[in-house]
């Protein structure tokens, strides 16, 4: 499924527990990793010390490079890297959708003083690239099972959480893993009094007939063990206690591609539960033709 895993460094706990989950998928898919550093050049305060803060930014870049070089050697997997000056953002932007990767794995909430904060820069490449990104956070109390034996992928009957469907589906097979489907009927932002059954009872209805054609898709995909689940309440407080039950291994979600996060229900939750989630999350989504 991949050939080429691109995994952006910055020395940081999150970067690096990031690279070693990306090792482990690389080793599973013979796939080669490639290691990018990106010396943020656009800070003013740099900009105005001049060249010499650039080299000096370049070689702590190549320590950074040589560091998880020496992670990826406890893998039998083929490594390349670059290390290159740019906005962050930008330049991760561009290699991930000129090489083009098959997968991108960042690190979320890492930083270090004077370096770039990699969790903000795994947003913007989230809101902007077409390649699927994978979100790793470094926390003891995330765990970074792989391979995984439970998939959570929540849904709201559209087309492009079908698609996270249909990938998350995929990967469980691949892993004789379980995949739960989760839709959840969000009260509040649709001005549903409480107390009122009768369209509760609705919603739920409807929740029940997207996650049936889910289903369908999830199975189609190669996935054997499926499950179906309805919640009440706001969707990423219920994604994420859904997702920190023991069955999840991993979140896979659906957005949107050039359009934007927050056209739809789910490219907003998705946002909310990437800095939260307490398992790693893929974000999948099909590529959309410009209108």
């Amino acid at each position: 499924m991949y050939d080429l895993v691109l995994v952006p460094v910055d020395g940081s706990d999150a970067a690096t527990a990031a690279l070693e989950h990306a090792l482990e998928i690389a080793t599973d898919h013979g796939a080669t990793i490639h290691l990018l550093y990106v010396a943020d050049t656009n800070r003013p305060s740099l900009t105005r010390q001049g060249q010499s803060v650039v080299d000096a930014l370049e070689r702590e870049g190549e320590e950074v490079i040589a560091d998880a070089r020496e992670v990826a050697d406890k893998y039998d997997v083929a490594v390349v890297d670059d290390v290159v000056q740019g906005d962050p953002r930008s330049v991760i932007l561009e290699f991930a959708d000129s090489e083009p990767a098959d997968l991108v794995v960042m690190g979320t909430h890492g930083h270090r003083p004077g370096k770039y904060v990699l969790g903000s820069v795994t947003e913007g490449v989230v809101h902007e690239t077409e390649t699927p990104v994978l979100a790793v956070r470094a926390d003891d109390d995330v765990p970074g099972a792989y391979p995984y034996d439970g998939v959570l992928v929540p849904t709201d009957g559209s087309d492009l959480a079908l698609a996270a469907v249909r990938r998350g589906s995929e990967l469980a097979a691949r892993h004789d893993a379980s995949v739960t489907l989760l839709s959840v009927v969000d009260e509040p932002a649709l001005g549903i009094a409480s107390g009122v059954d009768s369209i509760a009872d609705r919603l739920a209805d409807d929740a029940r007939d997207h996650l049936a054609e889910a289903a369908t898709v999830a199975s189609d995909a190669g996935a054997d063990e499926v499950a179906t689940e309805v919640e009440f309440g706001s969707p990423p407080r219920e994604i994420r206690s859904r997702a920190a039950e023991p069955d999840v291994d991993l979140v896979v979600m659906g957005t949107h591609g050039r359009t934007g996060l927050e056209q739809r229900l789910l490219g907003s939750v998705t946002e909310r539960v990437l800095r939260t989630a307490p398992v790693p999350v893929l974000v999948a989504k099909p590529k959309i033709p410009e209108e």
